[in-house]
């Protein structure tokens, strides 16, 4: 008899194929998100586009949509960044990332250390303490799937820990351009504050854009500069599980998984729009289809939040997020207004 042997290639084009449903329906639903929000920008398109999401969420919906979703959520959010390259100066990104550096040692340290007290104050458990910590300070979801396997939590505190994030990720995505237009921030000042304040790079792009586009290209520009600090705070926590851990000392850790690639994908798009003659047209071109698909990704998010889950996580990991939170964003705002003049 002949034996059946698999076809990766065939595979791979079927689990590309079933994405296209999920994709589908972020498209459709991120439609009436992105007219309201040409209409009404005080708004925001992404915001609108996880409140639609969310309000979906509560009904039940095919199966087949699901890894779509998730796709969108993750991949399509990543490439809409890269385009939005093409709307960035490079001389514009070196600059802001010299005064970003200063900010983020101000605070990561402060929110670090708020993590650590804080946490133990309220006993939370260390490996929940370190991801709620280290998601608040760098980047959300992406740095508590990069540090993880590192520090080996398991799947409980990482369901924790990205529940508890990402319910103050889409409080930011509201709250924050409502307190910005409150206080009548400037573009330059919103978008540092979003760019070093806000968690996740979904919420970072919906609060800065639902600002301005200005305070947009700001805060993506800070906020990818700041998703680099995962490399040297996962090296840090392996090296401190190795050494704690002697009898296995072979920590599960691959600089290639946690490095955030699609920064290469930014820069290089910011070099070519900064260096080559591109049109206008097809910059504004590449610009819009990327900020369609942020709005894409928004309303895929809103699709997988369960708030009523959110809730049953608990109380203290909620406490520890909301108090880093607080401190890191006080902190991002007293480091500009004093220590940068700004």
């Amino acid at each position: 008899m002949t034996k059946l042997t698999k076809n990766p290639s065939g595979e791979a084009a079927l689990k590309k194929l079933g994405r296209i449903p999920g994709i589908l329906v972020t498209a459709i639903l991120a439609i009436p998100a992105w007219i309201i929000g040409e209409k009404f920008p005080i708004i925001g398109s992404p915001v609108l586009g996880i409140l639609f999401g969310m309000i979906l969420a509560f009904f039940k919906r095919p199966q087949a949509f699901e890894t779509g979703i998730t796709y969108t959520s993750k991949k399509l959010l990543q490439y809409s960044i890269i385009l939005l390259g093409f709307n960035m100066n490079l001389y514009s990104v070196l600059k802001v990332g010299r005064q970003t550096i200063v900010l983020m040692l101000f605070t990561l340290t402060a929110t670090f250390l708020s993590a650590y007290f804080i946490g133990k104050l309220l006993k939370v458990e260390k490996n929940t303490n370190i991801l709620i910590g280290v998601g608040t300070a760098i980047c959300g979801g992406s740095a508590i799937a990069a540090t993880a396997p590192v520090i080996q939590a398991d799947d409980e505190d990482v369901a924790r820990s990205i529940s508890t994030i990402f319910l103050f990720n889409v409080i930011a995505a509201f709250l924050f351009p409502f307190l910005g237009h409150l206080f009548q921030m400037s573009d330059y000042h919103f978008g540092l504050w979003a760019g070093t304040a806000v968690n996740d790079t979904s919420s970072v792009v919906a609060a800065g854009y639902s600002f301005s586009n200005a305070a947009g290209n700001l805060a993506v520009i800070v906020k990818l500069t700041r998703t680099l600090m995962i490399i040297p705070v996962t090296l840090v926590l392996a090296l401190f599980v190795s050494r704690n851990k002697a009898k296995d000392s072979k920590v599960n850790y691959s600089l290639s998984k946690i490095f955030p690639w699609f920064i290469l994908g930014f820069v290089a798009a910011s070099i070519i729009s900064t260096f080559l003659p591109i049109p206008d047209a097809a910059k504004e071109f590449l610009v819009k289809a990327g900020k369609y698909i942020i709005v894409m990704a928004m309303s895929a998010i809103g699709l997988n939040t369960n708030l009523v889950k959110l809730v049953k996580n608990g109380l203290k990991p909620i406490i520890l997020g909301l108090s880093c939170w607080v401190v890191l964003s006080l902190t991002s705002l007293l480091v500009q207004f004093t220590i940068l003049n700004l």
